[in-house]
């Protein structure tokens, strides 16, 4: 292990701003323009861009077809803006898995077998060869004791079928979404099929279209007394189908390696200084091991990518999930990486909504004493972490009982907000996962818990990441999170801010409150200095920071959720901001 971290000493210093580039307006240069507003100077230090910077194509930009720019998003010159705004970059590279549209996969089902891409995604039954039966679909069930060790994203087991050129359908490793979308058909797409008749091209294909039309699906296809063409139909069918997917990385082909290699060139050509691993925890897969962070696999994988890292000035930040109990992120933490705070948004809730400070605390300090380098957030791209707070697997005590959490789940549900959970093999659902709300909903839209809860972030140890829409104070979007589409539950909290909206949120108090803030922690050198928690009563929080002579303070009330925040120096001590 790392006694020293020495990752996560060079960690950057300031306040994050987190938003897709098309959050703010239309493209980046709208929030290149917002920065640069006179309301914004001083207030971040570093900007994390959601992947949709790049060419995606599925999961809001995590399905990375490359990592080339999406010009229609993205020019040279925003980058060139933000460099000149003193502002460093924050990228993720999604390391266990590309899009189905990408060249590598495109590569492979064009030339199947022979595609020079061949090892470079993982073939499902190749994988389980010799660990399990072959099932009536043409893939491998694992034994049993290598399901029960599965950790599912979604229903089913993790796999998308593709076809490939000689006809045959091979199941591909597939963590995360994918779709599949069958066309409807036309008489010149049988028109080359010696199995069927010329003059029953027509009805067959009004018939298989009606009922594509009915069931949605392949498997709903009934072709009446014409049944016996059906297979043919099929295939055709299945020829025709487009795929969107996240196809799983072979990390044991060094083409995988070479590609990590230069993905980070470029991306610390576009001027990163951190770059977060996206599901980094499911790129190590052995039969006989869970597909979840397995070691000393894991950390292999970490140590080589560090290496690759290191040549091009880059901070690596693992990105997991995994319940408190479990102490994955000590373990992060202790080979020398900064770690994702997913547990505090859910803490501060329940501080706020109950008015104690006994779980936050115990959170903070076991932050300080443990010397851990969080990032941390309120609200962000994804959903509000609960499954965090557990005890886990080891039945360790959680930050949370599983009484608390399910309370915390609750309320934020009663306010509108949105579960998403995790399944087993059969479909069953085994653990929550997250709840999707915007931050400022799951509080109640109270203004008085979002200022305090800002404020709380910010004096807790690590890098403040604020997510734009939280920032003005944004609301869930019901109608966004109804559209049926692969993760739109998450849409809820991902709304686009218009130029109105912009100008219009600048002028409420609990945005204007919170940059001022967010100014604060941005430029005091009190918070590069050490951490003091006092002890105080249940519903009070004092926390101060001190720098040599410089320190910033904060005291609230839980209950009625009034704050002072003091500024000092050793020649004074000046309250700056107080709420009531």
């Amino acid at each position: 292990m790392t006694s020293e971290r020495e990752a996560s000493k060079n960690l950057p210093q300031g306040v994050m701003f987190n938003a897709y580039p098309d959050s703010i307006g239309r493209k980046l240069s709208d929030t290149v323009e917002l920065l640069k507003r006179p309301e914004f100077d001083g207030a971040f230090s570093l900007f994390y861009i959601l992947p949709t910077f790049f060419h995606s194509d599925l999961d809001r930009g995590f399905s990375v077809i490359d990592y080339n720019f999406e010009e229609e998003l993205v020019a040279a010159e925003d980058l060139e803006e933000i460099k000149q705004l003193n502002i460093k970059l924050k990228f993720d590279m999604v390391l266990n898995h590309l899009s189905v549209g990408s060249p590598q996969f495109q590569d492979l089902l064009r030339h199947g077998d022979v595609s020079k891409y061949k090892d470079f995604f993982i073939d499902w039954n190749e994988f389980w060869r010799g660990e399990g039966e072959l099932d009536n679909d043409g893939q491998i069930l694992p034994n049993e004791q290598h399901l029960e060790k599965l950790f599912m994203r979604k229903p089913g087991l993790p796999i998308l079928k593709v076809q490939f050129p000689d006809g045959t359908v091979r199941p591909y490793w597939n963590t995360f979404y994918q779709e599949e979308t069958y066309h409807q058909l036309k008489p010149e797409d049988l028109s080359g099929c010696e199995d069927i008749p010329q003059k029953l091209i027509e009805p067959i294909v009004r018939i298989f279209n009606e009922s594509l039309a009915a069931s949605g699906n392949l498997e709903g296809i009934d072709l009446g007394e014409m049944s016996q063409y059906r297979e043919a139909v099929l295939d055709i069918a299945r020829r025709k189908r487009t795929y969107l997917g996240q196809m799983d990385l072979n990390a044991k082909s060094e083409k995988v390696w070479d590609f990590y290699d230069a993905t980070m060139k470029k991306l610390s050509d576009y001027g990163a200084t951190l770059v977060r691993l996206d599901a980094f925890a499911y790129l190590h897969k052995e039969p006989g091991q869970p597909n979840f962070f397995n070691r000393p696999g894991t950390w292999e994988y970490l140590a080589r990518l560090r290496g690759i890292a290191q040549k091009y000035d880059l901070t690596l930040l693992p990105e997991i999930h995994s319940q408190y109990g479990n102490k994955l992120h000590e373990e992060v933490s202790d080979e020398g990486f900064p770690i994702y705070d997913f547990f505090l948004p859910g803490l501060v809730i329940d501080a706020l909504d109950r008015g104690t400070n006994r779980h936050l605390l115990h959170w903070i300090r076991e932050l300080v004493a443990k010397n851990i380098k969080p990032v941390n957030m309120l609200g962000c791209h994804d959903g509000i972490p609960v499954l965090d707070l557990s005890g886990g697997t080891k039945c360790e005590t959680g930050l949370l009982s599983e009484k608390e959490i399910e309370a915390v789940i609750e309320r934020i549900l009663s306010r509108g907000g949105r579960v998403k959970n995790l399944y087993g093999p059969d479909g069953t659902k085994i653990a929550y996962y997250q709840v999707n709300a915007t931050y400022f909903s799951a509080l109640g839209e109270d203004e008085r818990k979002l200022r305090l809860a800002r404020a709380i972030q910010l004096f807790t140890p690590g890098i403040p990441q604020v997510w734009y829409l939280d920032l003005f104070a944004g609301v869930n979007n019901y109608e966004a999170a109804d559209r049926r589409v692969a993760g739109g539950h998450k849409e809820i909290n991902r709304t686009s801010l218009s130029p109105y909206d912009v100008e219009h949120g600048l002028k409420r108090i609990v945005v204007r409150d919170q940059l001022e803030l967010i100014k604060l922690r941005n430029t005091s050198s009190a918070f590069h200095g050490e951490l003091t928690i006092s002890d105080s009563p249940d519903h009070v929080l004092e926390l101060t920071w001190a720098n040599g002579d410089c320190t910033a303070s904060l005291y609230a009330d839980l209950i009625d959720l009034s704050f002072t925040v003091r500024l000092g120096d050793s020649d004074r001590v000046e309250t700056l901001l107080t709420y009531r």
